[in-house]
């Protein structure tokens, strides 16, 4: 038995088997869809799930020759565990080129949830990117999981995310050298722990799942003295793009910082990046981080 299946008590491969299965929704009628919920203890919806089954959807409104490549989405409310998440798909543009979609997700009647997705066919052009920074490798970092239950954050998280094995190498006050022109920082390598099918949506939706981790927190890295279960923190939109292929249950690095925080919220970016260094997705989320002893805060 593995190190992580000891950790999280289940069969890795089954965890990444159900992970796939979370994310394969019912169809009930034309660009109309059904998404199923995983076993929890959680109270609130975890957002890489909803963006990643709003994702599901949208593809299969479209031909195979034509791939995401970019997505935009807001969180309206908080998703309900106890019961489905409908997926209602609107067909915004098919071009010779590209292709627009929205996905409006509803529960008990309500849109909790707002994704909008550019699709194209592929196409050769001008080819440049960032160049990796220079980290250790996946098997110095610690488990984040691990360090969650520590510090007493986990919140069930961790059992939802034992298809994904996280290794969390620090952040600007721990563990990474200071950098005057990025004071929040976090940096961690992410996989999905079994072999997915070749099918690329399969890891394109898994990524988008796994894009939701710990971004949000790189808003709190620079604030060494916060104490994170003192936070209210909540995801209010979610953007990727997609610039390469890549394989998601391949080691990618996540490597996040937050420009700016103030308003209780904060604004956090994320580069992501192969193991050979190719820049293959770029992510960004705003996010409520709301200190609790605020007699100014007022709910969402």
């Amino acid at each position: 038995m593995s190190e992580e299946t000891e950790r999280s008590g289940v069969d890795m491969c089954d965890a990444t088997r159900q992970l796939v299965s979370l994310l394969d929704l019912e169809r009930l009628d034309t660009d109309l869809f059904r998404g199923k919920q995983p076993e929890t203890v959680r109270q609130r919806v975890y957002g890489g799930q909803v963006a990643a089954q709003a994702l599901i959807a949208a593809s299969r409104t479209v031909g195979e020759d034509l791939h995401v490549h970019s997505l935009h989405s807001y969180f309206l409310l908080p998703g309900d565990y106890n019961v489905p998440i409908i997926y209602d798909v609107e067909r915004i543009r098919d071009g010779k080129s590209f292709a627009t979609r929205r996905v409006l997700a509803r529960q008990h009647g309500r849109p909790i949830y707002y994704q909008s997705l550019s699709f194209q066919r592929r196409e050769d052009g001008l080819t440049h990117q960032d160049a990796m920074p220079q980290v250790k490798q996946p098997d110095e970092g610690l488990d984040l999981v691990e360090l969650m239950q520590k510090r007493g954050t986990d919140d069930g998280l961790g059992k939802e995310w034992a298809a994904l094995d996280v290794r969390w190498l620090g952040n600007s006050s721990y563990g990474l050298d200071p950098d005057p022109l990025h004071p929040s920082k976090t940096q961690l390598w992410i996989r999905v722990d079994g072999r997915l099918s070749d099918d690329p949506m399969e890891h394109l939706a898994t990524f988008t799942y796994a894009s939701d981790v710990s971004l949000l927190g790189a808003a709190l890295a620079a604030h060494k003295d916060t104490d994170p279960t003192k936070i209210q923190m909540a995801s209010l939109d979610h953007t990727i793009w997609f610039h390469r292929p890549f394989r998601a249950d391949q080691w990618w690095l996540y490597d996040q910082w937050s420009p700016s925080a103030g308003g209780a919220r904060g604004l956090a970016l994320g580069r992501v990046f192969t193991q050979d260094g190719t820049l293959v997705a770029t992510v960004a989320q705003e996010g409520l981080i709301r200190r609790l002893d605020n007699p100014s805060a007022s709910p969402a």
